[in-house]
């Protein structure tokens, strides 16, 4: 498994297993979370991404009891999360309404908690869930820097960023933001027109990409087109639609890494087969238009 390097310390499979729905799965046994986190190591896929809201704040606990009883898989992943998201659920059911909290004192609370929920003693990488209208970016740079300095988080990105965004965070920062995960797949192609590609390829900082499948959209019935050459394509692979998908986002120059999310244990057994699919210019430019549904000028 080819991996990509954050910072001089940090590095994530190219190809990452997303926690999102981890909460959502009928089985939340300690066993079966082990289970899925051996299928992906199996795979090479070693980067275990996480947030503090995933399953209304419960999620990183389902995976901490994991940590409990398996301590020994600690040391072969990464775990990556994010903070910032503050909805009135679980341990913040007392808030009037959903909002973000980058102040200072909220991502210290958060990186605590994170730790405790996950029972690891260090966070390899952390990432500012969402933009904040109300970001002080000196106070949240500072704090970002100090819980660098702390040990308790090896290194930080953000998520869900403009070019901006990321530019203004960054200029109150003495540690270098790791990464910025966006939302890339055929049916959310615009980040590679619209600049925010293009800045993250200049400034050299890896790419990560959620939802991939267009959460699931990507095969629906108006989808119909781009789901039938994908199936097309992946029979000469012998891989399904998903993967090829998937190989699409990998092609490119970037270097992005796909965040795949998925509680079925064949899917994650597959997570890897995208790298069996050869992929070419003029294959990205036919599912391009057709997920478009309209040829480039």
């Amino acid at each position: 498994m080819d991996r990509i390097a954050l910072s001089p310390d940090v590095s994530l499979s190219r190809i990452v297993y997303g926690m999102w729905r981890l909460a959502d799965d009928a089985d939340h046994s300690a066993a079966h979370i082990q289970a899925k986190v051996e299928a992906c190591l199996a795979q090479g896929v070693t980067s275990m991404d996480h947030a503090d809201i995933y399953g209304g704040y419960t999620a990183e606990g389902l995976f901490g009891r994991m940590l409990k009883d398996a301590p020994q898989l600690r040391g072969q992943i990464e775990i990556i999360t994010k903070c910032d998201i503050v909805a009135p659920v679980g341990r913040h059911n007392n808030v009037r309404c959903k909002h973000y909290d980058t102040s200072a004192p909220h991502i210290e609370r958060s990186v605590e908690f994170s730790l405790k929920e996950l029972s690891v003693e260090t966070i390899d990488l952390l990432l500012i869930h969402r933009p904040d209208p109300l970001m002080d970016h000196h106070e949240t740079g500072a704090a970002l820097d100090r819980i660098v300095a702390s040990g308790k988080v090896r290194s930080v990105g953000v998520s869900n960023f403009w070019p901006h965004d990321f530019s203004l965070l960054q200029s109150a920062m003495k540690t270098r933001l790791a990464t910025n995960q966006i939302e890339l797949s055929l049916l959310a192609s615009d980040g590679f027109t619209d600049g925010q590609v293009a800045y993250l390829q200049e400034h050299k900082v890896p790419i990560m990409a959620w939802s991939p499948l267009g959460g699931g959209r990507l095969f629906s019935e108006q989808n119909f087109a781009i789901a039938a050459r994908l199936t097309e394509i992946g029979q000469a692979y012998d891989v399904d639609a998903s993967a090829v998908a998937v190989a699409w986002l990998l092609y490119h120059p970037a270097r992005i890494l796909p965040v795949m999310g998925t509680n079925s244990p064949q899917r994650i057994a597959h997570l890897t087969d995208a790298l069996k699919v050869k992929m070419d210019r003029q294959s990205w430019f036919e599912l391009y238009q057709l997920a478009m549904g309209r040829d480039i000028p």
